[in-house]
């Protein structure tokens, strides 16, 4: 079984925080690697200001280099919509894979927002990791109330993948203050960069043209 995190997002676009945080969760959970699931669209944020597809997968794919990160649009192939949905089959398509899910805490503030999230929770481990101005709000959130009795000690993150789910381990990390949305108001042409750029998808291997084939 390959230990493997999974970050979703939008990437609009990637950057250094994305980054950053996903090496310390690979280290502090001794993962092989991470794929960073570049959302075809959220169905919790306005499409307004989104950049296409393939921009914000080539970003991502910019941003991993180097690193054990894989950019992928495979929510894209798969045709799901929902995070629920996407974890079904890619439990399915990748058994010899032990997948945990990624989160900041601004996500787990709203976690009880996502369709299934209760099914979510039930799929795969989730590891979050602290956000400035919503640590407060996630402990506090609805999930936390449920999730709440499944924590498992800091102390213990390096053993997730000998937890069955429900299993939600507390990354401890300085707070990284990096937002997509402050990069968008600097640069709000930073897609533009990308326009020629016809991504191949790290998973899959395939460019987004041929995603359905």
């Amino acid at each position: 079984m390959i230990p493997t995190g999974l970050l979703g997002g939008s990437f609009n676009p990637a950057h250094r925080s994305h980054r950053r945080i996903t090496l310390h969760a690979i280290r502090a959970l001794e993962l092989d690697e991470v794929w960073w699931l570049v959302s075809p669209g959220n169905p919790l944020k306005p499409q307004k200001g989104m950049a296409p597809l393939a921009a914000r997968l080539a970003s991502a794919r910019s941003m991993a280099r180097g690193a054990p990160i894989r950019a992928t649009a495979i929510e894209a192939r798969l045709a799901t919509r929902y995070t629920a949905e996407t974890l079904a089959k890619l439990t399915r398509r990748y058994p010899h894979r032990r997948f945990i899910w990624l989160m900041g805490a601004d996500n787990l503030a709203q976690f009880h927002r996502w369709k299934d999230w209760r099914r979510i929770a039930r799929m795969v481990p989730i590891a979050v990791f602290p956000r400035p101005g919503y640590d407060a709000a996630a402990r506090r959130s609805v999930a936390m109330g449920w999730l709440r009795r499944f924590v498992r000690p800091a102390v213990e993150r390096g053993c997730w993948t000998k937890r069955r789910p429900p299993a939600l381990v507390m990354l401890r990390s300085p707070p990284d203050p990096g937002s997509a949305t402050r990069l968008r108001a600097a640069h709000p042409d930073w897609h533009l960069a990308f326009s020629r750029s016809t991504p191949r998808d790290a998973v899959t291997r395939r460019t987004l043209l041929h995603m359905k084939d």
